[in-house]
């Protein structure tokens, strides 16, 4: 039970730090909102088939949220290591697999809260979700979070210092979103920046998201969940793998 004590302690420690930062709690709630307002309402002339682009936009928002509170998992652990936290748990009588499983779990609970959220804003712009809509939608928030932290802790256990965890960050974010289909159906771009899309695993997460609140899909819906499963169980591997690495 010692195990489960520490993953439950590593969780609860990440979710105490989150709701006690007031001001990462309101910009990480604030940013998808202003996409989805200012993007939406400046491209409301934009069709995509029966649907306005601000219906067509907002799945994409609401995994673009998760993607960006996901990441940012891995700040926490160059803050521990940075004020000496992260070396005394390392000592104690617990595996580096629960450290990663409660750093984790914090994370993707942090991410599933912030989706949560966002997704039950749909009503400013005209969409009403009925609650079955959430217990489509909250299993894939769980997947593509989980994959996200995962990546995150995996950068943050090869990186020493916040600027350069940065800088990957800006390096990774920007692509993982714009060639995800958030912004534009996948269907509807260039053969060469389809090939790339295609091999996004995001693209598979925000496919299906938009088939699970607005009932329109560009890819086969069967792939889109075997591709975000794949990749949430193989970047959780490496995750243990690079947590498990000598130093």
């Amino acid at each position: 039970m010692s195990e489960i004590d520490a993953i439950y302690q590593i969780w609860k420690r990440e979710i105490i730090r989150y709701f006690r930062d007031k001001y990462r709690l309101a910009g990480s709630i604030f940013q998808p909102i202003l996409f989805l307002l200012i993007l939406g309402s400046g491209f409301s002339f934009v069709k995509i088939g029966d649907l306005n682009y601000q219906k067509f936009l907002f799945p994409g928002i609401v995994a673009m949220s998760l993607v960006g509170i996901s990441l940012t998992a891995g700040i926490s652990v160059i803050w521990d290591r940075e004020f000496g936290f992260f070396k005394e748990i390392e000592v104690s009588p617990i595996s580096r697999l629960s450290i990663f499983l409660g750093k984790a779990f914090g994370g993707c609970t942090i991410a599933l809260i912030q989706g949560i959220i966002i997704a039950s804003l749909s009503f400013i712009i005209g969409l009403n979700l009925p609650p079955i809509i959430f217990l489509k939608i909250i299993p894939i928030m769980i997947l593509i979070s989980f994959s996200m932290v995962s990546l995150g802790l995996i950068i943050s256990s090869y990186v020493e210092t916040f600027e350069s965890f940065g800088v990957i960050m800006n390096f990774i974010v920007f692509p993982l979103n714009f060639l995800s289909g958030i912004f534009y159906p996948v269907t509807q771009v260039p053969e060469w920046l389809k090939i790339i899309t295609h091999l996004n695993p995001l693209s598979y997460g925000v496919d299906l998201m938009r088939y699970a609140i607005i009932d329109k899909s560009f890819m086969n819906p069967v792939l889109d969940v075997l591709i975000v499963i794949l990749f949430c169980i193989l970047a959780a591997f490496i995750g243990v793998l690079s947590f498990n690495r000598k130093k």
